[in-house]
């Protein structure tokens, strides 16, 4: 991989003694991870666990593959997994994750948060934002709204409103250069200023929205001092914060000036490039009261839905039903009021309502274990190959009609109807392929 001469200059003088090192990395493969999602009731055992970290592993996994189509796995690289790791936000926090696409931080957020809780995945980039909203709902947690707003105009809504805040800063991607080597092309040796300045921004609106002893993660996929130890240093000289400890594991290094932060290069840490700072807020900003949105739906539609709960789920889903077009979404509990704010997954979605009946969702069946309802039918992996690519399914004739939670592999797959000893097709379109099989 050829390198631009600023950079090769400005990291040699940087790491001196560890720059060949550091070079050398280059022309090395990029390094494959996945984890597990707890969330998903039939968990598999995996080779290759990596030290220390939750729900890792090394190597590749199939877009093809059950597992990941039900989302019990979800591919990133060791060093963005840090990330997560590094915030380990607790049960029933209010969490925003800031600039969120393509999910991987998001979905590790929510497998700490176990459906407890609240998360704002935000995504600035209409065409990024559905992207996210797709790995977010197969992940199958019922806690997260997806925005596509800016720091700015969230702020106007989450006034010192979330317990975390996660900003993993757009920056100069130096650390993807290996992964995605058209990164290079955007770089010159004035870009990581340039970006620096961009984040200041975003941070002066994020910090609005952190309550008081709220936490903040920084970070970067870049090891440029400006974006980071920089950032870091004004971060600390223009708010009330205080620098958390992060432990340093499997080759992890001290970042510059700060033991506390943490740096990810590949000829240490088996992975790509990372940059992380958390932060405890200690100013006394007050957390206001907030108006809450109201359910929306009409007695019509409040029958129909309670009429499918109650014949096919085991559970009372907690949360404000909000309708939409004829779309029926589950809010996670607390929330303010949205209505000023582009939206682009309103919750859980729980399904469509057409004439005198209520069609569950794709969503919805990916969200629920086998206890969670009373009609479920579980397919083989060789009938998931002809599932997937839009074909039905015969069943046993004895089979009464209706909606089942289709499952594979002991996931769910959406919801689909038996009719005559047939399981009818409900895979989204926009989602079929043919299997690998």
């Amino acid at each position: 991989m050829k390198l631009q001469t600023d950079f090769t200059e400005k990291y040699t003088d940087l790491l001196a003694a560890e720059a060949p090192a550091f070079f050398e990395t280059f022309e090395e493969e990029a390094v494959a991870a996945f984890r597990t999602n707890p969330l998903k009731e039939s968990q598999k055992e995996f080779p290759n666990k990596i030290p220390h970290m939750d729900w890792s592993y090394y190597g590749k996994v199939s877009g093809k593959s059950p597992e990941h189509v039900t989302g019990l796995v979800y591919s990133q690289e060791p060093a963005a997994q840090i990330v997560g790791q590094v915030a380990s936000p607790q049960k029933g926090m209010k969490v925003l994750d800031l600039a969120a696409a393509p999910g991987g931080k998001s979905t590790h957020l929510l497998s700490y948060l176990e459906n407890t809780g609240l998360l704002v995945s935000n995504e600035i980039s209409s065409k990024r934002s559905k992207i996210l909203v797709e790995n977010i709902e197969r992940f199958g947690a019922r806690n997260v709204v997806v925005t596509n707003e800016s720091a700015e105009r969230l702020a106007t809504v989450f006034p010192a409103y979330f317990d975390m805040i996660v900003l993993d800063a757009p920056c100069s991607g130096e650390g993807m250069f290996r992964k995605d080597p058209a990164a290079m092309d955007y770089w010159d040796k004035n870009y990581p200023a340039r970006c620096a300045q961009l984040q200041k921004e975003i941070l002066e609106s994020a910090l609005t929205m952190l309550a008081p002893d709220g936490e903040l993660i920084y970070s970067t996929c870049t090891w440029s001092p400006e974006e980071n130890e920089e950032v870091v240093t004004w971060l600390l000289e223009n708010y009330d914060l205080e620098l958390l400890p992060i432990e340093k594991i499997n080759g992890m290094v001290d970042g510059i000036g700060y033991p506390e932060t943490a740096r990810m290069y590949p000829h240490h840490f088996k992975g790509e490039g990372q940059f992380v700072a958390k932060f405890r807020y200690l100013g006394q900003q007050t957390r206001k009261k907030i108006k809450t949105g109201k359910s929306n739906l009409n007695r019509e539609q409040v029958q129909l839905w309670q009429d499918f709960a109650k014949g096919h789920l085991t559970v009372s889903l907690k949360g404000l039903l909000q309708v939409f077009g004829d779309q029926l979404y589950l809010l996670p509990e607390g929330l303010p009021d949205l209505s000023k704010l582009k939206i682009a997954r309103n919750g859980l979605h729980l399904g469509t309502f057409k004439k005198k009946r209520f069609e569950p969702s794709f969503a919805l069946g990916l969200s629920l274990t086998s206890s969670e309802v009373k009609k479920r039918l579980e397919i083989t992996e060789e009938d998931f190959g002809s599932y997937v690519a839009g074909n039905t399914i015969a069943v046993s004739k004895d089979l009464p009609n209706g909606w089942y939670q289709v499952a594979v592999q002991g996931n769910g797959l959406g919801f689909a109807k038996v009719v005559s000893g047939t399981l009818k097709n409900s895979f989204p379109k926009g989602l079929r392929f043919q299997s690998l099989s």
